[in-house]
């Protein structure tokens, strides 16, 4: 996916670092993903989840919460109610931006901040709210802290370890964290809710979206990520959090960008990364792309595969349609293509193309499936694969029309 990177301003004054996730494409709704407890944007869940969220054409910022990351200011000062604010201002960002309401996704730590966030935004700017292994009590967090709290009470500040790194946490993120009742929030969020979870989370047990569930009201909606683990380090499993997500959210973020479907052929727009484009028919939509080691990004097929799909298609459907009128066993086809650039070596009709000309050719392999085939039915199908109106309309006489629309 295309990366922007992105500082939001704090009132509190200091800077936050982000990474927006465009998609290829067009821009179909906003998200802002919040990230679990210590970690970073830069997190496997947190880059995984986004850019699953973008290729669904949501365009998904991730940010740094205060003194995390590349974020400014001081974590062990910080708490629960700045990671809440960072995401109000954070959330500002996009809705400027994009316009319209945008979807909150929170990660652990991360899910109860977009939960208190999206009371405290309203309706008027959340259009939904997933979470993804989100605790119900926000207290829940200093368990996973190794350290003497109870010195830090007394003393106002202490050294802790949180993940297997070091922190020094303040009396006021004690404080700040008991504080915070986040299941008295949420009866009053009034915006649809989606609760993801796994069964065997060993950090979050299931319990807690069982609460969140109970004290959200409708509409909202549970799924479980059976076999996931706390932090979505499998892919995998990261991508299918994000694809229910963003599916379940697209029934209320409203569409940012618009394009009417073509009458006949094909309309194609640019994107957002340096070479991808989004191809509309009449009724489908799809992201031709470049591969990364061309300086693309790899988000979909390439203009040439497009070209060879055109052909071997064509041809898998031209064949299966006569075999079917004639009744013969065929019972599949795989059509291999490929294409040359430059094929003067084996080429036998060179000097009809001219001096200097560079030669092309698509290599087409078949493979004819169905043992009761005939030798001759055989002959006859791959005969046949000649006469796809695809093959026949790149071996005739083509022009390319050009004017400029108005």
């Amino acid at each position: 996916m295309p990366t922007e990177k992105i500082t939001i301003q704090t009132p509190a004054g200091h800077e936050l670092s982000g990474a927006l996730e465009l998609p290829t494409g067009l821009i179909r709704g906003a998200a802002l993903f919040a990230h679990c407890f210590t970690c970073t944007k830069q997190s496997k869940g947190a880059i995984a989840v986004t850019r699953a969220l973008a290729a669904h054409g949501i365009a998904t910022l991730r940010c740094d919460f205060t003194g995390l990351g590349g974020s400014e200011g001081d974590f062990g000062r910080a708490g629960f109610t700045s990671d809440v604010d960072d995401l109000l201002s954070a959330a500002e960002v996009l809705c400027e931006r994009f316009g319209g309401k945008i979807l909150l996704v929170g990660h652990s730590l991360g899910g109860a901040a977009v939960l208190a966030a999206g009371h405290r935004l309203g309706r008027d700017k959340v259009a939904a709210i997933a979470t993804i292994g989100a605790p119900s009590d926000v207290p829940h967090v200093l368990h996973n802290i190794k350290g003497d709290l109870d010195a830090i009470e007394k003393h106002g500040e202490g050294d802790v370890s949180i993940g297997g790194r070091a922190f020094k946490l303040s009396k006021a993120f004690l404080d700040n964290t008991r504080e915070t009742d986040l299941l008295k929030q949420i009866p009053d969020l009034k915006i649809p809710v989606m609760i993801t979870h796994s069964p065997t989370d060993q950090i979050v047990g299931v319990e807690h979206a069982s609460k969140l569930f109970v004290a959200a009201k409708h509409p909202k909606s549970f799924i479980s990520l059976a076999g996931a683990d706390h932090l979505l380090t499998d892919a995998g499993d990261a991508g299918f959090a994000a694809g229910v997500i963003a599916q379940w959210a697209q029934r209320y973020l409203p569409d940012d960008e618009t394009w009417p479907a073509p009458e006949q052929g094909v309309l194609v727009r640019t994107g957002h990364g340096k070479f991808g484009t989004e191809v509309h028919t009449a009724s489908h939509h799809f992201i031709a792309d470049e591969p990364t080691s061309y300086g693309g990004d790899n988000t979909g097929p390439t203009p040439y595969d497009l070209l060879n799909a055109a052909l071997g298609t064509c041809t898998a459907m031209t064949m299966k349609m006569y075999a079917d009128r004639k009744g013969w066993p065929l019972e599949g086809s795989s059509v291999a293509v490929t294409h040359e650039r430059d094929h003067h070596v084996d080429c036998d009709h060179c000097e009809d193309e001219g001096e200097g000309a560079q030669v092309q050719s698509l290599n087409r392999k078949i493979s004819l499936h169905g043992d009761q085939l005939t030798d001759e039915q055989r002959a006859k199908i791959i005969e046949i694969a000649d006469k796809c109106p695809v093959h026949k309309t790149l071996e005739g006489h083509l022009h390319v029309h050009t004017e400029t629309a108005e």
